[in-house]
């Protein structure tokens, strides 16, 4: 089970749809990447890279993508999600919210 962290419970709206991205990474790492439009039709996402015991390495949300589609900012949000995961272990433990 995920331990969520405060940029996700910032980030967390319940009413809005969502798109969701979950992955598995062989060292057990486990990744999300959420999509969605705010209720003014912004693209927002939200990034979180979680070890195998469900602690957070990384938790990062975008209020704002301006110029790309819930799909576009969800593809970059693996790949950030996958090179967070990846990164070396000083650099574990971030977290923060994008404007």
């Amino acid at each position: 089970m995920k331990k969520r962290g405060e940029v996700y419970r910032q980030w967390c709206d319940v009413i809005l749809h969502h798109q969701i991205h979950e992955e598995t990474l062989d060292d057990s790492t486990c990744i999300e990447v959420q999509g969605r439009l705010s209720r003014t039709g912004a693209t927002q996402l939200f990034i979180g890279v979680y070890r195998a015991d469900g602690a957070v390495v990384c938790e990062r949300a975008y209020t704002q993508r301006p110029g790309e589609s819930v799909s576009r900012a969800m593809v970059w949000g693996v790949g950030y999600a996958r090179r967070k995961a990846t990164a070396a272990p000083a650099i574990r433990g971030v977290a923060s919210i994008g404007i």
